[in-house]
């Protein structure tokens, strides 16, 4: 199935995509730097995890539990 049409995987996809853009953001904050356009897109994830930080963190742990027991 597809991640659009699953809740589940697309809760999965949005947060492994928040997590990502904030390490990238973290180590190569150059490629982030734009605010608008395509790339703000990945700018705002990044903002996302770096402000709610301990909220994507219990999200994280969250879905990687009931992945594994689910």
């Amino acid at each position: 199935q597809s991640a659009l049409f699953n809740f589940h995987s697309f809760l999965t996809v949005v947060l492994l995509g928040i997590c990502t853009c904030t390490y990238v953001k973290m180590h190569f904050p150059a490629l982030l730097e734009h605010r608008t356009g395509f790339r703000g897109f990945f700018w705002k994830a990044a903002r996302i995890g770096e402000r709610l930080s301990p909220w994507v963190a219990v999200g994280c742990l969250t879905m990687g539990v009931s992945i594994i027991f689910f």
